[in-house]
């Protein structure tokens, strides 16, 4: 055990040793995102404002990040991104005529973290050169913190003109009504795509690419409330006999609760419950080099 965990410091040593002898790349990327889901237009690239009358409710579908890159040889680069984009979606702009008769829309605010690795078919990184031009392709996983649709259902009693909590007669006579906010989560997702990187000096390079999001949500467009983001209350004017519990909280009230529970999300529903959604950017980025050299050996 000793021998393996001297073994893997040794490894942590050297690793840490070469990430000094690296080139660093530093820069921000700017564009513009679009989202493909159950909602607005369904084309993944270049997606235009929806409305310039209306900025003030869609505001503008823009990206805008830091980059991060460690290059290990002219060809191979590791890649992080700190990101914020701003999508929208509209069914009145939409190609379908069901989703443009449907007339649902809204927008999101993604702030994105991922780890990116690069292959450049052209050794653009090689540090004793300049003026060369490199297409790449590039993947890796990340994840994005993004706002989703929550709801409470309030569960109460029929009430008299007094507002006087009136015993249900059956477990169907009481009253459901519900309350929406809007909340934050964090979901998965995995960035690809292609791009063209051209160096045009010793220090300074810049590139454009279009970078695809398959996610692990369909929340991005609201189309679906999760479960988990349901939530109910039950008023307690009328307890279960010998308890401080509510009495629709008890047998086939709260059974009843539970399947409006059901309905109500089927009811929010939009389109395939089964299809994530996709994040797509066309952007470009300037980067400045820093750091010693590698040593690239043929």
């Amino acid at each position: 055990m000793n021998k393996k965990l001297l073994l893997g410091l040794l490894v942590f040593v050297v690793s840490m040793a070469n990430l000094k002898a690296q080139r660093h790349e530093l820069g921000v990327r700017f564009g513009t995102s679009s989202m493909v889901g159950d909602i607005g237009r369904t084309s993944y690239l270049l997606q235009a404002p929806l409305d310039f009358d209306r900025v003030a409710d869609y505001g503008l579908p823009l990206y805008g990040g830091l980059i991060y890159r460690m290059n290990f040889n002219p060809h191979q680069t590791l890649r992080f991104d700190l990101g914020y984009s701003h999508i929208q979606f509209d069914d009145k702009v939409a190609k379908e005529e069901y989703r443009r008769n449907r007339q649902m829309w809204g927008t999101n605010n993604l702030l994105e973290a991922d780890a990116i690795f690069e292959y450049n078919f052209f050794p653009v990184n090689n540090e004793q050169q300049y003026g060369m031009v490199s297409p790449y392709i590039f993947a890796g996983i990340g994840a994005m913190m993004h706002d989703v649709t929550q709801a409470t259902l309030n569960h109460d009693f029929r009430r008299d003109a007094d507002g006087v909590a009136q015993a249900p007669v059956n477990e169907l006579d009481y009253n459901t009504t519900v309350a929406y906010e809007t909340g934050r989560k964090v979901t998965a997702f995995i960035p690809f795509g292609i791009g063209l990187k051209y160096k045009f000096n010793y220090n300074w390079a810049i590139s454009g690419e279009m970078m695809f999001r398959t996610t692990f949500t369909d929340q991005l467009d609201y189309s679906t409330i999760s479960a988990k983001d349901v939530k109910s209350t039950f008023n307690a004017d009328i307890l279960a006999p010998n308890t401080n519990t509510s009495l629709l909280q008890t047998d086939v009230y709260y059974a009843v609760s539970k399947e409006r529970e059901r309905e109500f999300i089927n009811s929010r529903t939009v389109g395939d419950p089964n299809g994530n959604d996709w994040v797509n950017s066309v952007t470009i980025g300037v980067t400045y080099s820093f750091g010693r050299p590698p040593c690239y050996c043929d």
